[in-house]
């Protein structure tokens, strides 16, 4: 008898512990998971900044996030997406992050900003596998190559002079690189074309949760 009262005083000692150590892991994941979030948050948010150069907004654009499905008319094969940048609740600029397919080693992701005149606020590189010292100018870190597209637009130049020099345009290419760069100039200048015929329905989507 005495040894079944153990047994069962044991079992229930040990279905506290387990109840206890549950609650701990349950109340640290809450206290914890806010601050997660606020920093990946946070992360992103610097993440987008080379592209609102200049802009004045006062949304907070990672919230205004969605997501185009292919088939889109951007560059890459996968999802494309865009944060819609607002102040007073009127649209300022919209920022796409896109994949130029045919770069010299593989994908390059690109951040892209542009205003509602389709002019570009900022470009960054945000992921490449380029050549180290040719290739990998293209990033923002290595030279000022992506600088050149500030400010430009369908119009500056002519769309007939979006390419790189080396094929008649007006871009700067990287010495030793030709490939890298042609696939940026191209990749935004499909971009800025999709933004002049989707501008009014991309400022309508609906926003979803952003995630980083």
């Amino acid at each position: 008898m005495n040894g079944r009262r153990w047994v069962l005083q044991s079992g229930l000692t040990l279905a506290a512990i387990a109840a206890i150590c549950t609650a701990l892991v349950a109340a640290t994941h809450r206290i914890t998971a806010d601050r997660i979030a606020a920093n990946e948050k946070a992360r992103l948010e610097q993440s987008l900044q080379p592209a609102l150069t200049g802009l004045f907004y006062d949304n907070d654009v990672t919230e205004s996030r969605f997501v185009i499905a292919p088939p889109h008319g951007l560059p890459g094969t996968g999802p494309a997406i865009v944060y819609r940048v607002y102040a007073a609740g009127e649209p300022v600029a919209a920022l796409f992050v896109v994949t130029a397919m045919d770069g010299y080693a593989g994908p390059i992701r690109i951040l892209l900003g542009i205003d509602m005149n389709g002019i570009v606020t900022g470009l960054r590189i945000l992921e490449h596998r380029e050549t180290p010292g040719l290739g990998d100018r293209i990033d923002a870190t290595r030279s000022d190559w992506v600088y050149q597209f500030d400010g430009r637009s369908l119009g500056n130049p002519e769309l007939a002079e979006w390419a790189i020099g080396v094929d008649g345009g007006a871009f700067d290419q990287l010495t030793g690189a030709s490939i890298t760069p042609r696939a940026v100039v191209k990749a935004v200048r499909q971009t800025l074309l999709y933004f002049e015929s989707h501008r009014d329905e991309i400022f309508t989507m609906q926003a979803e949760q952003a995630e980083p």
